[in-house]
């Protein structure tokens, strides 16, 4: 869920590699961070802070089998931190995880991935200790820690890419439901007759949110799309319309479950929320009564596609000390 739009994007705070941390002794508590999508895998190093230190990029493998992201990641990780100054990494992944973190229970995008003891096999690769979760999970601990969710309360967000994930935080905590697998808000039904979801659901959100989803409407690549309305081309002009209305219809539920003070919308697709999101809110103000969405804001993600990367990295410090 990462492809970028050529319309800004802001980037990730705290960024830039910084090559003075050779000659470190090894176990300086750092930390990383990865973000694996369907075609990329984003990897950070960080401090404690936050703060960025080192960062690489590298295409998931094709097909992205378990067993080749595995290696890919190893390889990666041993790219990123030669010296070893990170013991504690975690990995922000396109579905849901178990409760204690360690299995990627499913991911309907990528091939092979049910039941994958992914925590397993990368520490015994990086023997280094691995915590997982859901990427859009991930994208919201960034933003609460660095982003446009400091003030914490309660924040959907929403990632808008190759898939639509989904997090949600209430009173400032990740909510992930009994079993570690709540807020796939992309897999809620947006019409029962719609394109088949992989979930198994018909007309999802994602089949009308994602970047098929936005296909199904043009034939033109969402970057083009975007500099075509950024240029004032009517037909493209409606094509984001069209998106924003489905996605308003789609949130218009979220809201009425979860009635979050923000929405945030992060994935390659968020970039063009300055063309769509007027379409998003006539859907709401028609569709969700006025108490439901009293003091609601709805903008992009602060930390672009850096947030992932750095919500794993937080996850990694929150949860393995």
């Amino acid at each position: 869920m990462t492809e970028s739009l050529a319309c800004p994007v802001s980037p990730a705070r705290g960024g830039g590699s910084d090559p003075g941390n050779a000659g470190q002794p090894s176990g300086t508590g750092q930390l990383i961070g990865i973000d694996l999508g369907g075609t990329a895998i984003k990897f950070g190093r960080f401090d404690q802070q936050g703060q960025l230190l080192a960062e690489l990029e590298v295409p998931t493998p094709q097909p992205a089998m378990p067993g080749a992201v595995t290696i890919v990641i190893a390889e990666a990780v041993a790219q990123l931190d030669p010296e070893r100054l990170a013991d504690r990494v975690g990995v922000g992944l396109p579905g849901p995880t178990d409760r204690a973190a360690r299995l990627a229970r499913i991911s309907i995008n990528l091939p092979g991935w049910v039941d994958v003891p992914l925590a397993d096999w990368l520490e015994s690769r990086l023997q280094r200790r691995v915590t997982l979760a859901n990427d859009a999970n991930c994208a919201l601990l960034g933003e609460a820690w660095l982003g446009a969710a400091r003030a914490g309360g309660d924040t959907i967000l929403l990632t808008l890419g190759t898939g639509v994930g989904g997090g949600v935080m209430l009173a400032g905590h990740l909510f992930t439901g009994h079993g570690g697998a709540a807020g796939e808000l992309g897999l809620i039904g947006l019409d029962p007759d719609g394109p088949p979801c992989r979930s198994g659901n018909r007309g999802s959100l994602e089949q009308y949110c994602s970047i098929a989803g936005l296909a199904r409407l043009s034939p033109i690549e969402p970057d083009e799309l975007c500099r075509l309305a950024d240029a004032g081309d009517s037909a493209a002009l409606a094509v984001w319309t069209r998106y924003g209305q489905l996605l308003g219809i789609g949130l218009s539920s979220l809201l009425y479950v979860l009635t979050p003070e923000l929405v945030l919308l992060g994935g390659g697709l968020s970039g063009a929320s300055h063309h769509f999101l007027p379409a998003v809110w006539a859907e709401l103000e028609q569709r969700v009564l006025a108490v439901s969405r009293e003091g609601l804001e709805i903008r992009p993600c602060a930390l672009g596609n850096g947030a992932g990367r750095l919500g794993a990295a937080k996850l990694a410090l929150d949860r393995l000390g």
